[in-house]
């Protein structure tokens, strides 16, 4: 049975080739100082940040900069930004990158005048936002997280060797995001790739839970359908624009909230793998992908049904007639797909030693709405088997 739920994503998306342009009339709405926040400097390269720059200038816009967000934004970098924001009078907050820099200036947004360390207020005791939030836009440069229409925003501690995520609410959505494919096309092959499976893991999360039949469970397999094709295609030819203009949607609708309604979700996938992150500060989607299939063969036999459903509507696989084996085969194609699109498959790829395995399990924070609530025991069994 569908649960009861409230549905609202207020992100206003600007969609396709040319997208950017959008900007003119949409910073009338905002005042007259923006932050610009980007990472380590490839929109400089490849004249993004010419083009926002410009369009800024003609809006008549004062432009403050906060580059060099890392792949991980830290609890550091997260301090330096909110001085920044706030000692600048900062209207709106304009993230130009990937997820990394949309979650950065989400958690900037919450923490320019929070008045206590913000790390402590969200990150810790999970606090909602009690403080005046800036608002915060998205050009979007690299697809995967779907940080440009949640409220997410994933935070890593290196003193501390925690990496955590706030699901803030509806009011610290991106007001509006710019989603031009073109604009992904000069994302290394390898982040393209891991941003995949980000996607995917994002919508597995949500489907590997509960064994009612229900709208969102159909939306999901539609979603993965469309993203093994269009994976497929983009890893042949990353230049594709139906390919990587169907990813970058598809990775969107995967995370704006829409197909959680009604269910419960899963995301220990993402705990260990954001756990693994926090000890190698490794490409995230890549994480999700070497932890992923040991995770999944642990927790099969508590949700068979799901798993078999999952081979035949999503991987086309017959149904033998024996719930376990059509189950099983369904992984098998999955980790066919991984390896055929290039994913890590192995922890021990990402940097992760034997010694950090205990460390890295008691990073790992346990959630119970999958099919499975792990103990620490079976943690350190998974990541050991993700070795």
């Amino acid at each position: 049975m569908l649960g009861n739920f409230e549905f609202c994503n207020p992100t206003k998306i600007f969609f396709g080739k040319g997208a950017v342009e959008n900007l003119r009339y949409e910073l009338k709405y905002y005042g007259k100082n923006v932050m610009l926040v980007y990472g380590g400097g490839s929109i400089k390269k490849n004249g993004i940040y010419d083009k926002v720059v410009e369009i800024l200038r003609d809006c008549g816009k004062n432009i403050t900069e906060d580059g060099g967000v890392m792949p991980n934004p830290t609890s550091d970098k997260l301090a330096e930004g909110a001085k920044i924001a706030r000692e600048n009078e900062i209207d709106l907050i304009l993230a130009v990158g990937g997820g990394s820099v949309c979650d950065y200036s989400k958690a900037v947004s919450v923490s320019a005048y929070c008045g206590e360390d913000p790390w402590e207020k969200y990150y810790e005791r999970m606090e909602d936002v009690t403080n005046p939030i800036i608002p915060v836009g998205c050009v979007l440069t690299m697809v995967g997280t779907g940080s440009e229409m949640n409220g997410g925003a994933v935070i890593t501690n290196h003193h501390k060797k925690l990496k955590v995520g706030h699901v803030f609410g509806y009011n610290v959505f991106p007001r509006f995001s710019v989603l031009d494919p073109e604009y992904t096309f000069t994302l290394p092959v390898y982040q393209m790739k891991a941003g995949c499976y980000d996607i995917m893991s994002h919508i597995l999360e949500q489907y590997f839970s509960g064994e009612d039949d229900n709208t969102s469970d159909y939306i999901a397999e539609g979603l993965m359908k469309s993203l093994i094709n269009s994976s497929r295609a983009a890893v042949r030819n990353p230049r594709d624009y139906e390919a990587r203009s169907n990813i970058m949607w598809t990775a969107s609708l995967a995370l704006n909230t829409l197909i959680a309604m009604g269910k419960t979700t899963d995301w220990m996938v993402h705990m260990l793998g954001q756990a693994v992150g926090a000890y190698t500060d490794a490409t995230h989607g890549m994480t999700l992908a070497a932890v992923s299939m040991a995770y999944y063969k642990k927790i099969l036999p508590c949700g068979r049904a799901r798993f078999a459903r999952f081979a035949r509507n999503v991987w086309g696989v017959q149904d033998s007639g024996d719930e376990m084996q059509t189950a099983l085969a369904g992984l098998a194609e999955m980790e066919k797909w991984m390896k055929e699109i290039g994913l890590v498959m192995s922890l021990k790829e990402l940097g992760v030693k034997d010694d950090m395995i205990e460390g890295i399990a008691d990073a790992t924070f346990i959630l119970d709405g999958g099919y499975k609530v792990l103990t620490r025991d079976e943690v350190i069994e998974i990541l050991r088997l993700s070795m």
